[in-house]
């Protein structure tokens, strides 16, 4: 229902309002009262994005201004933090002293952070099954809060959406078109100039496509079928640490998707600059495992990447796959 309600919404292209058009039929097929409770579709034209867009398109000037200003706010890297909750370690403290029903004269601080975030006193960290999200010291791990600025791929952000609990603010995405050639170069590529000259000529001519697409007078949903899944997402990215610290752990895996490895390296990086006390354990699962003395270290089975990232310290992680 709530798929027909927004069906029209951004960024809702054609195709997938036909499969949810397609949906509801076959539904009301079995249960012809079923379409009495749905409500209709929210029309595009009367949402409050598309009147101000109306208002300023096409000034890819401006775009290209504010992708600019974007881009050069990141300093270089995929991630940057751009806020938290400045006590969060004592309020993270503060939470597992109640659940113990302890005093701050019983457990320190550093000591009750080390019983929920330190993988050798609380070995459920090293499970695969993710028991943060139920155990008692675990949620505590809700209170600290960290949000991101970022820029990765189409691709990548198509990665990232996979982890629910660390939502986004995602851009109307020919809000973000500037007209210009507008892309992420996969690490692998840059690793060889031959590959690197065709794939950025092959970037060129598709976003000349578009734009000739758009001037001919093409429906802006279709010309951007065109965008190639290196066009980068720029986003704010925010959650809480229970949750972060799951997607950090996973990311931080050498077989994880590259661009959000290395955007993972960038947060935690980020957020060891303010609190270092709370992402000093936060490295790749087999590292939680070694540290939680659960075998095999290694959770990937076929899959280990052959190297002993374990032993790796966070600013040793680097690789190209």
């Amino acid at each position: 229902m709530r798929y027909f309600r927004l069906m029209d919404y951004f960024d809702t292209p054609w195709e997938q309002r036909l499969v949810v058009s397609q949906m509801v039929d076959l539904v009301c097929e079995i249960d012809p009262e079923f379409r009495q409770e749905l409500t209709d579709p929210y029309p595009l034209e009367a949402s409050p994005e598309y009147a101000f867009l109306q208002s300023q398109r096409p000034n890819f000037l401006a775009k290209k201004e504010s992708l600019k200003e974007f881009d050069e706010s990141l300093k270089g890297r995929r991630a940057r933090l751009i806020d938290y909750k400045i006590n969060a370690p004592q309020t993270l403290a503060s939470a597992v002293r109640s659940v113990l029903g302890l005093s701050a004269s019983e457990i320190s601080d550093e000591a009750a952070i080390a019983k929920v975030l330190d993988p050798q006193q609380n070995s459920q960290l090293g499970d695969t099954l993710n028991l943060n999200t139920l155990s008692k010291w675990g949620r505590t791990l809700m209170h600290p809060h960290y949000t991101f600025r970022k820029k990765i791929s189409h691709t990548a952000d198509s990665q990232d959406q996979r982890h629910r609990m660390t939502p986004a603010s995602r851009p109307v995405l020919s809000a973000q078109y500037s007209g210009q050639a507008d892309y992420i170069v996969p690490k692998l590529i840059e690793e060889v100039p031959e590959a690197e000259e065709i794939f950025k000529a092959s970037m060129k001519e598709t976003f000349e496509t578009i734009n000739q697409l758009l001037e001919m007078g093409v429906e802006t949903q279709f010309a951007l079928y065109l965008l190639p899944n290196a066009f980068p997402i720029r986003f704010e990215e925010s959650g809480d640490l229970l949750n972060l610290h799951h997607k950090w752990h996973s990311r931080a895996c050498y077989t994880a998707q590259e661009e959000i490895f290395y955007a993972t390296v960038d947060e935690l990086e980020e957020v060891k600059a303010v609190h270092p006390q709370l992402v000093e354990h936060i490295l790749a699962p087999c590292y939680l495992r070694k540290r939680a003395g659960i075998r095999p270290i290694c959770p990937e089975g076929d899959r280990f990447c052959g190297v002993k990232v374990w032993d790796k310290s966070l600013e040793e992680y680097e690789r190209v796959i």
